[in-house]
């Protein structure tokens, strides 16, 4: 029993660390976070992080690579659940809409702290993004066909106004239902934008 506690409270306090960690290398970027401030932040010593973690590098890959594990899932998830066509893309923007406004701080790291990944963490965070990426390719192109190059534009173009939001505006206005069905609309309508008629019409 005794044993069973410390392991409940050792995973409660690197859920905080991770937590903590994403709060912190929003506000101030990973390179302005010490692992002084990631321990005082969940009420333990800097050197009693590594208890949990090598170190700080290994708490950043530790979160971006579970937050794409969570999307991937995610989005399997999604997939199955709905039949082919408009609601599946419909559900999986609605899913990415309320993931990002729901986890702002890990958007922000995961939009501006991949570069300090290391090369294994690196490597894995690319490697599941390509995977979610490729659910969203396939969804679209059974809507708008296109070629692999414009799928994976239009996608990344969708995700990008996705995630901006969570650097724009409030707690509150990322609470909104409002916000949220707003969002949603934009992005189903920048996936699904026709091609452009001029560069149709110097085509034919």
């Amino acid at each position: 029993m005794a044993s069973t506690s410390r392991d409940r409270a050792k995973a409660e306090r690197y859920e905080s660390l991770l937590r903590e960690s994403a709060r912190l290398f929003a506000e101030r970027g990973f390179a302005g976070v010490s692992l002084e401030e990631l321990g005082a932040a969940v009420g333990v010593s800097g050197p009693a992080v590594y208890r949990h973690v090598s170190g700080k590098q290994a708490l950043l890959g530790a979160l971006l690579v579970r937050v794409s594990e969570d999307l991937v899932a995610g989005g399997i998830g999604v997939a199955e659940a709905t039949p082919e066509g408009i609601d599946r893309m419909r559900a999986l923007i609605r899913f990415h809409v309320d993931f990002a406004l729901g986890n702002a701080d890990v958007i922000r790291v995961q939009d501006r702290e991949i570069p300090h990944l290391s090369d294994d963490d690196h490597a894995e965070v690319r490697r599941l993004q390509r995977t979610y990426i490729g659910l969203w390719m396939q969804t679209l192109a059974l809507l708008r066909p296109g070629s692999e190059a414009e799928l994976r534009l239009r996608v990344q173009a969708g995700f990008g106004l996705i995630n901006s939001t969570p650097h724009s505006t409030t707690a509150a206005a990322r609470s909104d239902a409002a916000t949220a069905g707003v969002l949603a609309a934009m992005a189903e309508a920048a996936l699904l934008a026709p091609p452009d008629r001029a560069r149709r019409r110097s085509s034919e």
